[in-house]
């Protein structure tokens, strides 16, 4: 049985009288869990982001097969967008709905075939509940309350609290999604049995983007490596978001920060999160030893755009089924 983990809390209330407080905190966490708790982020309803979940998860299979990827429905031009089924015989058992931030289609930076700026696709509405409007406000919070942590971080860092700002001020390839993980029926596959006698419904893994918030509601299932090596839980805390940071982030300070590995196991019942993926706009500079880039002293920094080294974690890596797929341009 797993051990119960306790992550370091950022009470964002305290974030102006206790600024260096919880840049320190912050800073520790990075360093050391690569996880942590966000109390009190504002403009999150976590009441309406489950309603989200049990919107869209029990409309009918013709509704979201209309927003199902280009791999799954040919008739569909969405590529990197919208629905993606459960996965036969995959570990990760789950099914999502994903959206971003839309851009100007004529903008003439972005080139012509780029899928990490495709429109994002939407379920049709009867009036009884705001679906779309509701989920492009959340994710416009969700993205200030990224920036506040990095702000946070940079403090701690001692290097100027705008440090990070420029990668995500424009163009953002953020990825908002919705997740539903339905209990394994039958005998799962060989690949999604570990120790113990538990099935997981996502396998062990760092995330590969930048950082992510999320938010598990209730349900517990979330699980951490250790710094000593033990899988351990993470209780679930009431309106509370759990942040941790993926592999950019933690390269672009040569591994001072750290991403840590996690999974999610079989919990016997529906299972819902919704993470918010903060991701730098497609030619950000994500190069190794950032800390130079900020102070100008030590290593060179060497830069690198996010795009094409995110588009070869996808595709080549073989963490995420649903990017598998996903084609050149």
């Amino acid at each position: 049985m797993a051990e119960k983990y306790q992550l370091p809390v950022i009470d964002l209330a305290k974030a102006k009288t206790n600024r260096q407080e919880l840049a320190e905190i912050v800073v520790d966490a990075l360093e050391n869990t690569g996880f942590l708790f966000i109390d009190n982020a504002e403009g999150i309803d976590f009441d309406k982001l489950y309603m989200c979940c049990q919107w869209f998860f029990t409309q009918p299979d013709e509704t979201k097969r209309g927003l199902l990827r280009k791999f799954w429905n040919s008739e569909n031009s969405n590529i990197y967008r919208g629905y993606f089924p459960v996965g036969k015989d995959e570990p990760s058992r789950k099914e999502g709905f994903e959206f971003g931030k839309d851009i100007d289609p004529n903008d003439p930076e972005v080139a012509p075939g780029n899928w990490f700026y495709e429109p994002s696709v939407w379920p049709k509405e009867d009036g009884s509940f705001p679906f779309k409007a509701f989920l492009l406000d959340t994710y416009e919070a969700m993205h200030l309350v990224s920036l506040e942590i990095l702000k946070l971080a940079s403090i701690g860092l001692g290097i100027d609290e705008m440090s990070f700002d420029d990668m995500f001020s424009k163009r953002p390839c953020s990825t908002f999604r919705l997740i539903h993980y339905p209990p394994w029926e039958g005998n799962p596959p060989t690949n999604a049995r570990i120790e113990d006698g538990k099935v997981v419904t996502t396998p062990d893994h760092t995330d590969s983007n930048f950082l992510t918030l999320l938010t598990t509601f209730q349900f517990k299932g979330l699980e951490v490596l250790t710094t000593e090596g033990k899988w351990a839980e993470i209780e679930p805390r009431p309106k509370t978001l759990i942040m941790n940071i993926g592999d950019v982030f933690s390269r672009m300070m040569g591994s001072r920060f750290k991403a840590t590995r996690h999974r999610v196991i079989d919990i016997g019942i529906d299972r819902f999160s919704v993470p918010f993926f903060l991701e730098p706009q497609y030619e950000g500079d994500i190069g190794v030893n950032f800390m130079t880039k900020a102070t100008g002293e030590g290593e060179e920094h060497i830069a690198e755009k996010y795009g094409p080294w995110a588009i070869y974690q996808m595709k080549h890596l073989k963490k995420y089924f649903e990017y598998r797929t996903l084609p050149e341009f």
